[in-house]
C-alpha cells in the first residue's frame, strides 16, 4: 500500500456554523466543497487535509491534531480572530500542546515542537 494523502475528518452537526469556524481558525476558506451543506475540507499541508463533515450521530467526538511551526505565534494570531486555546502543556517529550473546541465540541490539539522522533 502506498499512502498518498491523509485526511483528519471533524464530525460536525452544522456544516455552515462549523465551516466558517474553522475558516476562522485556518485563516482561510476551504479549498474544496464537494459536498455543499455536507462536506468541506482544506489542504493544510502538501499531502493533508482536514475535513468537516456533518454527521450529527458523532458530532463533538472528533479528536484533530494539528503540528504548528511556531505555537506561541499561532495562539496570538487565533485570539486575535476570536478563537481562543486552553492553557498550554508542557508534556514530558518536549512538546507543547494547546486545545482548541469548535462549536459542536470537537478537540483541535495544536502541537508545538513536534519532531518525527523522540
Amino acid at each position: 500500500m502506498t499512502i498518498i494523502h491523509t485526511l483528519s475528518v471533524s464530525a460536525v452537526s452544522d456544516l455552515e456554523v462549523s465551516a466558517e469556524w474553522y475558516e476562522r481558525m485556518l485563516g482561510e476558506p476551504p479549498t474544496n466543497v464537494p459536498t455543499p451543506g455536507i462536506l468541506a475540507e482544506w489542504r493544510v499541508t502538501s499531502n493533508g487535509w482536514l475535513q468537516v463533515t456533518v454527521d450529527a450521530a458523532r458530532a463533538g467526538t472528533s479528536m484533530v491534531n494539528l503540528a504548528v511551526d511556531n505555537l506561541a505565534a499561532t495562539i496570538r494570531d487565533l485570539a486575535s480572530r476570536g478563537i481562543s486555546a486552553g492553557e498550554t502543556q508542557h508534556a514530558n517529550t518536549g512538546v507543547d500542546l494547546a486545545t482548541l473546541t469548535d462549536p459542536d465540541g470537537n478537540t483541535i490539539t495544536l502541537i508545538g515542537n513536534f519532531r518525527e522522533h523522540y
